[in-house]
């Protein structure tokens, strides 16, 4: 395919093709599939009133580089027509961080999902207490509901949907209707579904994040954030990211592309993967519930279905009651599952987790001990015999 400048993707043309054509310009790249990585740093100008003026495409490698430019237009374009502005940044924390900071100021107050990815909520009770921001987390079922939590003060909402850890599944249209109705903007973790299952600016999110550490980059050798804006929060946020001073690294750039380049076919697989392990598990007489919203038994279902296309690799399990011991024994028995704090990558992870120690506007209490897993790329039957091994000794400790 020759794509050039004047012939670009539209929307009109289907996800997958989106994420296979934004982004390249074969003309300007000597015919090349990909863009080049370009290293760089001062951008020279032909002239005197050219410099003076800052008239060029690019001004300095802090601020982009055909490299990032290419990136941000094939994010763009799986983000959808809302989208007014693509932000890279070093890492998905970062991504975060900074979508919070180009928001809010001193004597502000933001409203904060209790299922929120936990360092959102160590850097909201850190920094931006420090900063003189209040934070008041809230439950994620509310719905329309959060419209008695605002004050004259509101300045946002933060939600993630679904919790990456309890997968518990907000209203994010609800939420961002009452918000919008306030005033205030909405922040919204995409990292579980990406843009590609759920295009969080269609849904009245102003600022859409991800992790790309995680299915962006989807082979675990990157750490990046993307944040996407609407034309409404974009010019606030671009201000911040160059204030900041942030970039991302070239070579990362270049990973996040080529990792982008094959996000269908792989959120694909590890869609269908886990829907069929999660129902492997749930005959499984040690398991006592599953917790993923796109299963027709879980209670998020019904907004899953909604305003979502699909789902990803990732989601709970609820053990019945058992001593750490034996929990201990089937994590150290897994040869194929790792353990590991993260998740989107090819391999299969599984780790333990218990939100009831900082969960404050809703109680954690699942009945048993609880286990995250993403199923990855390897084949279906080796990783549950690896379960079943590791159950086999879940249960010769008990």
């Amino acid at each position: 395919m020759n794509l050039s400048k004047g012939d670009r993707p539209t929307d009109s043309l289907r996800a997958e093709t989106r994420l296979v054509v934004s982004g390249r310009d074969t003309a300007s790249q000597k015919g090349f599939v990909n863009p080049p990585i370009v290293r760089g740093s001062t951008v020279l100008y032909p002239t005197a009133s050219d410099l003076y003026a800052h008239r060029g495409e690019f001004q300095y490698g802090r601020h982009g580089t055909p490299s990032t430019r290419a990136l941000q237009d094939a994010l763009a374009a799986l983000e959808g027509p809302q989208c007014a502005g693509i932000g890279l940044v070093p890492s998905g924390v970062s991504a975060i961080s900074t979508a919070l900071l180009s928001v809010l100021k001193a004597g502000d107050h933001v409203l904060v999902c209790d299922n929120i990815y936990r360092p959102t909520r160590q850097f909201c009770d850190g920094i931006l207490t420090r900063y003189g921001i209040e934070t008041t987390y809230f439950d994620p079922l509310i719905g329309s509901g959060i419209a008695a939590l605002f004050r004259p003060e509101t300045r946002a909402v933060m939600v993630e949907a679904p919790g990456s850890q309890s997968l518990e599944m907000p209203d994010v249209p609800a939420i961002a209707a009452a918000a919008h109705a306030r005033g205030a903007l909405v922040i919204d973790d995409n990292t579980w579904a990406t843009p590609l299952f759920r295009r969080a600016l269609e849904q009245g999110v102003d600022i859409s994040i991800q992790a790309a550490t995680k299915y962006i980059g989807g082979h675990s050798d990157l750490m990046f954030g993307t944040i996407a804006a609407n034309a409404k929060a974009w010019p606030a946020l671009a201000e911040t990211i160059k204030l900041l001073g942030l970039c991302v690294g070239p070579d990362d750039v270049f990973l996040a592309l080529r990792g982008l380049r094959t996000l269908a076919v792989r959120l694909y697989h590890h869609q269908q993967a886990a829907i069929d392990m999660a129902r492997w598990l749930a005959r499984r007489p040690e398991v006592a519930s599953i917790l993923h919203p796109a299963l027709p038994d879980d209670p998020g279902h019904a907004i899953w279905k909604r305003d979502f296309t699909g789902a990803s690799g990732l989601f709970s399990i609820v053990l019945k009651p058992a001593p750490q011991q034996a929990v201990d024994a089937l994590l150290d028995t897994l040869k194929l599952f790792g353990m590991g704090y993260s998740w989107g990558g090819f391999e299969s992870l599984i780790i333990p987790f218990d939100c009831a120690s900082y969960r404050t506007a809703t109680n954690w209490t699942p009945g048993g001990p609880t286990l995250r897993l993403h199923i990855g790329l390897e084949n279906l039957d080796d990783l549950k015999a690896d379960l079943e091994r590791g159950f086999a000794a879940f249960n010769a400790r008990q």
